[in-house]
């Protein structure tokens, strides 16, 4: 059974591109990269060749006489005799290519050649990103795939686009939903939360329509990337990656949710552990939000590198590393306890990221001003506040009235609340961020 992606329609996109270049797509283990390009050959190709470094390393041979079109389809073909290269109709599959990123130096004669399509994926592809610049730069397309939103759960659970068009379409009238509404929604939104959005985890519920191995599955997800760390975590002290891994967490559950190293050992010191923070976020499992010098446009650039919050990348994720008791209480009362914050926050995280938005948060030294996340307009800059409750912080308040932030006219906060509008604030429910993006777009 193929779950819809948002992947699919940037696929097609890209087919229907008439210069298009080979196209990578990057990616964390197991967010459906492969499945989706076996879908999208089936529907686009007559012929698949799909090399898997890993499942077949002999077909590392293939560039032993050159990176040529020619000399590699030989070699293909000499190893595996049942593939069909034909011109126009053949989709070339090179995945798993962190076993191999050599294989992307050909990708400049496959643009050249032009017979055939070539797509690469893989994962852990942050970490050999320098080594594929090197063999491939200005001869590919790339794509970042993570695990699913919001709305794709929402189709793998059965509903079609008119769901999001309607909330958005409350969002742009400031309508509140009904009572029926807000609590199918939240309904919804809270099963996602526990499940997250990897592929493996939504295709056992959506088969079953129960919760039944789907807390099995994120334990061994989380061992596979133990795994990883394992075994590509080159040049690095392995067990400080973990140590960094398990401790996002629990700090997330702190009030001040800076990430911070004495946390994770004693008299630990940045410099000994944030080469254990980049492979993380190479990697593609966690994201990270920085800390703005001062909360102003341009963003880029604008921020402490030495402070930042940690988020997992995939919120379901984060609920099967909670301690038993907690993720227990959770399943069964929808109880949040201490990790409310933590986890409506890094929900609003994952929601953002997605939504192609970089994370910036802000904390005034000395002071208990400080706001969440920001996102920005052309001319504005918009702070969002993530609240457990509904109440407005006086910190969103003080942002968008003082005159030392010209560019904060308005704000953004995310509750567990309806739809509703002040002169400065809007407010929405937590299930609406992941519309956020498409809303600021067109209202």
């Amino acid at each position: 059974m193929y779950l819809k992606r948002k992947a699919d329609a940037f696929l097609q996109k890209w087919k229907r591109t008439p210069a298009r270049l080979p196209l990578i797509i990057r990616g964390p283990r197991q967010v459906g990269k492969t499945e989706t390009v076996r879908h999208f050959c089936r529907a686009n190709y007559r012929n698949l060749v799909e090399i898997n470094f890993v499942e077949n390393p002999r077909f590392k041979q293939i560039t032993e006489e050159g990176f040529g079109t020619d000399s590699i389809i030989r070699l293909i073909s000499r190893m595996e005799p049942s593939f069909r290269f034909e011109p126009s109709g053949t989709l070339i599959f090179f995945d798993e290519i962190q076993e191999f990123p050599e294989i992307t130096t050909s990708l400049k004669f496959f643009k050249a050649d032009g017979r055939f399509d070539v797509i690469c994926s893989g994962s852990l592809l942050g970490i050999q990103r320098k080594r594929i610049e090197s063999h491939s730069v200005g001869y590919k397309t790339d794509y970042f795939m993570r695990s699913f939103d919001f709305e794709e759960f929402l189709w793998s659970i059965g509903y079609s686009d008119d769901m999001a068009d309607d909330m958005l379409g409350h969002m742009l009238q400031v309508k509140s939903f009904s009572s029926a509404e807000q609590e199918k929604y939240f309904s919804l939104f809270m099963d996602y939360i526990l499940l997250g959005g990897m592929p493996a985890v939504l295709s056992r519920y959506v088969e079953r329509k129960t919760f039944e191995g789907t807390l099995d599955i994120q334990k061994q997800l989380l061992l596979d990337y133990q795994e990883d760390i394992q075994k590509y975590a080159e040049g690095l002290d392995q067990s400080k990656i973990l140590s960094v891994f398990n401790s996002i967490p629990p700090q997330l559950a702190k009030e001040n949710k800076k990430f911070q190293y004495n946390k994770v050992a004693k008299r630990a010191r940045s410099r000994e552990y944030f080469g254990c923070v980049q492979w993380l976020l190479d990697a593609g499992v966690i994201s990270i939000c920085h800390c703005l010098n001062f909360p102003e446009l341009p963003l880029k650039g604008n921020y402490d590198e030495s402070k930042y919050k940690l988020y997992l990348a995939d919120t379901g994720l984060l609920v099967a590393m909670l301690d038993e008791e907690v993720a227990a209480d959770l399943r069964n009362n929808r109880n949040l306890g201490v990790y409310k914050g933590a986890l409506y926050e890094n929900f609003a995280a994952e929601a953002l990221s997605k939504s192609g938005y970089d994370l910036y948060y802000y904390r005034k030294e000395n002071s208990t001003l400080e706001e969440d996340f920001f996102v920005r307009t052309a001319d504005s800059l918009i702070p969002v506040e993530v609240k457990g409750g509904n109440a407005v912080s006086r910190s969103l308040r003080t942002l968008i009235a003082s005159d030392r932030y010209p560019e904060i006219k308005e704000g953004i906060k995310l509750a567990h609340a309806n739809i509703g509008k002040t002169e400065t604030i809007t407010t929405f429910p937590y299930f609406c961020a992941f519309l956020l993006k498409r809303y600021l777009e067109k209202r």
